[in-house]
């Protein structure tokens, strides 16, 4: 994506379901849980590099014993700060008890710290606030009561903050921030404790608080404090969860906007939010992994055993599709197929735009994560040559070629731009900055014929089209190339996300100044005043009003006037804007059709409250979140 924005954390956890002794004896090492733990996460750095955080549990510890450890980091290399440090502990074992001390389990567990059971790390992207340690996960509510502690991390963001804020008020709490991470383990976090007292009044008069205290740990029921706790949230999440006990859980939203998935064998359970991570680090098959059920919970039990328990009726799943067009790594197979998929869509389009010219035309991407989609594209063109050289050879139509040529032509591929250098911040004249971000990309000379060649170039998605506008048709330019085509393997980006991705204000999308342009040109400025009234005086706002401002234009108009906006004055080749369609879209991610921000379809009430206050806050000015 050459517009770079945040996007979803990623979260990763190991419960063991045996006694920690049996690893030592099988692999040798102390230190192989805590090395599977650094295997996911690394393999999820794509989803959070703000900051990194791990927590490990103890189960059964004596009192006096330290049985909760955590560490997290806002270090540049986070993941590999923390796991120094945790490689530390062990090198103490080594030093403090010698060789024998190392593969003793129980000596461990007494002594040295990051050695328990239950281990959970997160990866965070800042969507927004400060980055700092307080902001990392995984969070901690503390307790003298082993069963009342909670450790959280998530990938989630709530759209009714206020209102969750509000409730824990009227429950006699006082929150320490109105964020919706402490907001939602505060929630969870009381529930927590009335289950806690719910089995103590049970059991009361049959033990001692000593005994029951163990009867609460091995009864306690996480499905039924789910249940309480998520019934009023509103956002996409994938929320994991460890409890002082030794219990954990992953609870996933209904409309499975966040991804959780799951692999369980004798020995382990596993919980990842992309499957590549879990493959890597076990060499399991991808069959073997399993995705989490939208608003189901994977709860795994004080003992080891697990089960999903449905804790929020599932409603039509809206699975991110952002996560197959960008964030996830693409060296999933199915996101892999889909990519490429997605490129191939594009190649009617493509062929329009160049008037049918491949002779004329250079194929290139916007490095990197727009390469699969690019295999695609080409792919299809091969396709779509295949069938020409069918109905010349086969059904004999007439060609202007000669066989050869025709046989041995092949589309001109060409690695024509590659990122050169990070610019620093210290340059703060905006027309020096502009010049400075005019280079951040290179290109590659003597392969385009100058005044001949189109250039077709594809990018994952064009959000903003500031660094189209100020840095690649500038590089591109330098060719001088007859024409350049921006290709888009997703679809117009026009709303707001609420869910995690850091796309909250609608002045950013380059789609929506589009529109607002075409409105100002048509004469129909009134209608952005029509819907603003509506998103100001409407006590209930759950329909989209922002939609009809895109209503009165067709794609390739709002596409045109984009291609109009980034090409500057000192351009001189053609430039066309391409985009995929909502429709090609879904042909090629049928199972994920989470696509609110290209069509304002948003899953939940909360989704369209933000939509309506994001334009609200457009036309006031106001360059604020809308959440």
């Amino acid at each position: 994506m050459s517009d770079q924005i945040k996007h979803e954390c990623g979260i990763a956890m190991i419960r063991l379901r045996k006694d920690p002794q049996y690893y030592i004896d099988k692999y040798g090492s102390p230190q192989y849980i805590p090395n599977k733990l650094y295997v996911l996460m690394q393999k999820q750095i794509n989803r959070g590099q703000d900051g990194a955080g791990v927590a490990n549990i103890k189960i059964d510890t004596k009192p006096g014993t330290r049985y909760i450890s955590r560490y997290r980091s806002i270090e540049p290399q986070a993941v590999n700060d923390i796991f120094e440090k945790i490689q530390k502990k062990y090198k103490k074992a080594r030093k403090q008890g010698g060789d024998g001390a190392m593969l003793d389990a129980d000596w461990l567990k007494e002594n040295i710290a990051f050695t328990g059971e239950v281990w959970l790390g997160h990866l965070r992207y800042g969507t927004h606030g400060e980055n700092s340690i307080e902001t990392c996960h995984p969070f901690l509510k503390q307790n003298n009561w082993r069963s009342r502690n909670l450790v959280m991390a998530g990938n989630f963001n709530m759209t009714n903050v206020d209102e969750l804020f509000g409730k824990l008020v009227q429950l006699g709490q006082h929150p320490k921030e109105k964020t919706d991470t402490v907001t939602v383990m505060e929630k969870i976090g009381h529930f927590l404790d009335e289950e806690n007292q719910r089995i103590f009044d049970k059991y009361k008069h049959q033990y001692s608080n000593e005994q029951i205290t163990a009867v609460i740990e091995n009864e306690l029921d996480v499905a039924r404090i789910l249940r309480r706790s998520c019934r009023d949230f509103d956002g996409g999440y994938a929320m994991a969860g460890l409890i002082g006990n030794g219990s954990s859980f992953v609870v996933r939203d209904p409309s499975g906007i966040r991804p959780a998935y799951f692999y369980a064998d004798e020995d382990i359970v596993v919980v990842a939010s992309e499957k590549p991570a879990i493959k890597s680090a076990f060499n399991i098959d991808y069959k073997q992994i399993k995705e989490i059920q939208p608003g189901f919970a994977l709860v795994i039990n004080k003992d080891g055993s697990f089960a999903e328990h449905e804790i929020i009726p599932a409603r039509e799943k809206k699975s991110c599709s952002f996560e197959r067009i960008y964030f996830s790594r693409g060296t999933d197979p199915d996101i892999y197929r889909e990519r490429k998929m997605l490129g191939k869509a594009l190649v009617p389009q493509i062929l329009q735009a160049i008037d049918f010219d491949l002779r004329n035309t250079v194929f290139s991407y916007i490095p990197n994560t727009a390469e699969t989609a690019f295999l695609g594209m080409i792919e299809g063109l091969e396709d779509y040559l295949c069938a020409k050289r069918k109905e010349v050879l086969l059904d004999g139509k007439p060609h202007l070629e000669d066989l050869e040529s025709l046989l041995s032509f092949r589309p001109r591929v060409e690695k024509l731009v590659s990122k050169d250098v990070k610019l620093r911040t210290f340059i703060t004249n905006d027309s020096d900055r502009d010049a400075m971000v005019a280079n951040v990309y290179d290109t590659t000379y003597e392969v385009v014929r100058a005044g001949v060649d189109t250039l077709v170039v594809i990018d994952d998605s064009i959000v903003r089209g500031t660094t189209l506008e100020k840095s690649i048709l500038t590089t591109l330019d330098k060719l001088n190339p007859k024409r350049i085509v921006i290709v888009s393997s997703a679809p117009q980006i026009r709303f707001p996300d609420c869910y995690g991705i850091d796309m909250s204000k609608m002045k950013e999308f380059i789609a929506f100044r589009a529109t607002v342009e075409l409105l100002k040109e048509k004469g129909m400025s009134y209608l952005m005043d029509e819907v603003y009234e509506k998103c100001t005086t409407q006590q209930i706002l759950t329909e989209n009003y922002v939609k009809a401002l895109y209503e009165p234009f067709t794609d390739q108009e709002i596409s045109d006037k984009i291609a109009e906006i980034i090409t500057t004055s000192e351009i001189k080749a053609e430039v066309k804007v391409l985009y995929q369609t909502v429709e090609n879209l879904h042909k090629c991610i049928p199972d994920h059709l989470g696509d609110w921000y290209f069509t304002g379809d948003f899953p939940t009430s909360g989704g369209m409250r933000v939509v309506n206050r994001a334009f609200a806050n457009f036309m006031e000015g106001k360059a604020v979140r809308a959440y």
